[in-house]
């Protein structure tokens, strides 16, 4: 069996028709479903009807996790009980509120194999929703864009490693080699923990920006997406109080600087009357805020939600720091209705 594509889902109603429909549709003759690659969810202790939709597919293969270990992720804990269980030489865990592109397992086998890596990771287009969605995540995935550059990651003579659950392809024998879940059973962030175990043993990683193959909708609600945020950004980021400063410094130049140049109307000297110290000020907010857009261009979101997103900056800020609080003082994340002790990778 070529490929095992593997769910881990807890909760997720809204999106896990929708994902599995976009599977189950790349079945055919020539490479069948049951056949050549298997379909796995794994029902991690859904209160909603999570289990109920899966079970309706023809194909798919509803399991329950093994109990849960103390301090394991129940994240970990349900892609470990499927990993035991896989026939596929190839491992795809990927995220319930996933949407496949027609064709896009086998690409991505090809890909891997193409450029004989063990892991292949995709970063999905993003869809977002409402006006706090619009204007954080593009701030978010900006700066994840410059913290895990793609072309870096994937560059064998370099140590940054990085990768995206939401899309995780992976050999088999290089996933159990370095461990699987269970050696990153403790992490709130498995994904980019087991990039960085196939990359320190050289096994080969790729990681891109594909929107070519999936997309994801990650959060339903406000709510959702800060609880989402919090568990995350402190992991993600070793210097959350200094992005939280930087982003903070931002807020004040945009928004003080057009309020500076109104009380200094005058010129600058007598011998350059038109030289005033409102255009100055003027010309370094134009400054600021370009270098502040050209920033959030990397996010690969488009441009009106980038137009939006100096709106979110203080929402930004906010998140920052109660990551970093969270993880660092109170020692304590909820997620999904579990708590974890804060600060694990």
């Amino acid at each position: 069996m070529n490929l095992s594509v593997i769910i881990p889902a807890r909760n997720e109603e809204d999106g896990v028709g929708a994902c599995l429909e976009s599977l189950v549709a790349q079945s055919d003759e020539g490479w069948k479903l049951g056949r050549d690659w298997e379909l796995l969810v794994v029902d991690d202790g859904s209160t909603d009807r999570t289990r109920e939709i899966a079970s309706g597919f023809e194909g798919v293969t509803v399991i329950l996790p093994d109990e849960r270990p103390k301090n394991w992720t129940g994240k970990a804990n349900a892609a470990w009980t499927a990993a035991k269980l896989a026939k596929g030489e190839w491992l795809l865990f990927t995220d319930a509120d996933t949407v496949h592109e027609a064709g896009d397992l086998r690409r991505a086998l090809h890909e891997a194999e193409k450029h004989k890596v063990a892991m292949l990771s995709y970063s999905p287009k993003q869809i977002v929703a409402g006006f706090w969605q619009r204007a954080l995540m593009p701030l978010v995935f900006s700066e994840l864009a410059l913290a895990y550059p793609p072309a870096k990651v994937s560059d064998p003579e370099s140590r940054l490693a990085g990768a995206n659950g939401q899309f995780l392809l992976v050999k088999g024998d290089a996933y159990m080699q370095v461990g699987g879940h269970q050696a990153v059973a403790e992490s709130m962030l498995e994904d980019v923990d087991l990039a960085y175990l196939v990359k320190r043993r050289k096994l080969g990683l790729r990681f891109r920006y594909a929107p070519d193959a999936l997309s994801t909708r990650m959060y339903r609600s406000f709510g959702q997406m800060c609880e989402g945020w919090t568990k995350n950004l402190a992991l993600l980021f070793g210097n959350t109080l200094i992005t939280a400063g930087w982003k903070l410094l931002d807020i004040f130049l945009l928004a003080g600087l057009p309020v500076l140049a109104w009380y200094f109307p005058g010129p600058l000297s007598v011998s350059t009357p038109w030289i005033t110290a409102r255009l100055v000020i003027l010309l370094i907010w134009l400054r600021t805020l370009w270098r502040f857009y050209r920033r959030v261009a990397k996010s690969n979101f488009p441009l009106g939600d980038c137009l939006l997103s100096v709106f979110g900056l203080p929402l930004f800020v906010w998140l920052l720091w109660k990551s970093w609080f969270d993880h660092t003082v109170t020692k304590r994340v909820v997620w999904k209705g579990r708590e974890y002790a804060g600060g694990s990778r």
